[in-house]
C-alpha cells in the first residue's frame, strides 16, 4: 500500500503534529470526499506501508522529525515555483523555502526529493522569457540536490475560474508550451536533471521529457528494492499516470490559498475546517 501525504492539502507544512501523532498510533482515518459520511480506517504500521509519498511547499515543519520515519520508505515531492504572493499569498519567502529544499536533501539523499516546477502559469508579464529566466535560476540553485523536475501547465478549474481572472492568468497555446519546454529540458540537462509532466496530454518525448508518475512505482521499487504489483490510480484524471495509492488529506484545509488551486473551494471554508481539525484526532478535519 502506498500513503500519498496528500494531493488535497499541505500535511508537512501545516498538520506534521498530527501526521507523525497518526504514525504513532499506527493509523489514520480518512473521508471520501465524495461522500464523507464515508470514513475508512488506514493501516500506518511499517509492515502495511511499502512507500509514503509526501507533497508539500514548505517541509520545514517536519525536517527535525524525519528520524521518526526511520521503518518506512518514503519521498517528497516538492513545489517550489517563481511566484509572489499575489499568486502564493502564504508562503514563507521563497530563499527560505529553497534553503527548506536543500536541508531535506542533505537529509534524505537527492533522489526522494522531486522538485515540482508546477504549474507553469502565463500571463502578460510571466511569459516564455519569464520561465526560463525563472527555471534556470532555481535550477541552478538546485543543481546535485535533485535528480528530477516535474513539471505542469496551469489547469483551469471551474471553481478556480475567478480566481484565475482575477489574475489575467492563462493556459498557454501548444507552440508556447514547447518553446518553453524546450529550454526546460536543455537548462535542466545542463544540471543533471530529468523531466517530466504530470497529466499533460502534449507529446514531448522529441525534447526529452516523458509522461510522469508522480505516485512513482519505478521509484518506490527502486527505494525499497522489490517490484510492487499495483496499478495505475483509476481515481486521477484520464492523463495522470500515477499508480494507485490511499491519500490521507483532506481538501479545503490548505492555508497556502494558492490562486491557481484546485484543492480549496474558498477561504472560508479552509478556515471553517481547520476550527475542526485536532492534532489528536483520528481525522484530519472532525471526529
Amino acid at each position: 500500500m502506498i500513503i500519498s501525504c496528500s494531493r488535497r492539502t499541505d500535511i508537512p507544512a501545516f498538520f506534521s503534529s498530527w501526521f507523525f501523532h497518526r504514525l504513532g498510533e499506527g493509523f489514520v482515518q480518512v473521508r471520501n470526499p465524495v461522500n464523507p459520511q464515508q470514513v475508512k480506517r488506514v493501516s500506518l504500521a511499517p509492515r502495511d506501508v511499502d512507500c509514503i509519498v509526501f507533497w508539500t511547499k514548505d517541509p520545514a515543519p517536519m525536517l527535525d522529525r524525519l528520524s521518526l520515519l526511520q521503518d518506512y520508505h518514503y519521498y517528497f515531492q516538492f513545489t517550489l515555483t517563481p511566484y509572489g504572493p499575489d499568486i502564493e499569498p502564504n508562503l514563507p519567502p521563497k530563499d527560505q523555502i529553497l534553503a527548506s529544499f536543500l536541508k531535506l536533501s542533505d537529509q534524505v539523499d537527492k533522489k526522494r526529493v522531486i522538485w515540482r516546477y508546477d504549474p507553469i502559469i502565463f500571463s502578460a508579464r510571466m511569459n516564455i522569457s519569464y520561465h526560463v529566466e525563472q527555471f534556470g535560476r532555481l535550477a541552478r540553485r538546485l543543481s546535485d540536490r535533485t535528480e528530477k523536475c516535474i513539471i505542469s501547465f496551469l489547469d483551469i478549474y471551474r471553481h478556480i475560474s475567478s480566481r484565475i481572472a482575477e489574475h489575467t492568468l492563462r493556459f498557454p497555446d501548444k507552440e508556447e508550451m514547447r518553446r518553453l519546454a524546450k529550454d526546460i529540458a536543455r537548462i535542466a540537462r545542463g544540471h543533471k536533471m530529468k523531466v517530466e509532466t504530470c497529466a499533460e496530454k502534449i507529446d514531448l518525448a522529441e525534447l526529452g521529457i516523458e509522461h510522469g508518475r508522480c505516485i512513482d512505482d519505478r521509484l518506490i521499487a527502486e527505494l525499497t528494492g522489490r517490484k510492487l504489483q499495483i496499478g495505475k490510480d483509476k481515481f486521477q484524471r484520464e492523463l495522470c499516470g500515477c499508480a494507485a495509492s490511499i491519500d490521507i488529506g483532506a481538501y479545503n484545509t490548505c492555508r497556502h490559498l494558492c490562486s491557481y488551486c484546485y484543492a480549496n473551494v474558498s477561504p472560508q471554508k479552509v478556515e471553517k475546517n481547520l476550527l475542526l481539525h485536532q492534532d489528536d484526532a483520528a481525522l484530519l478535519v472532525g471526529n
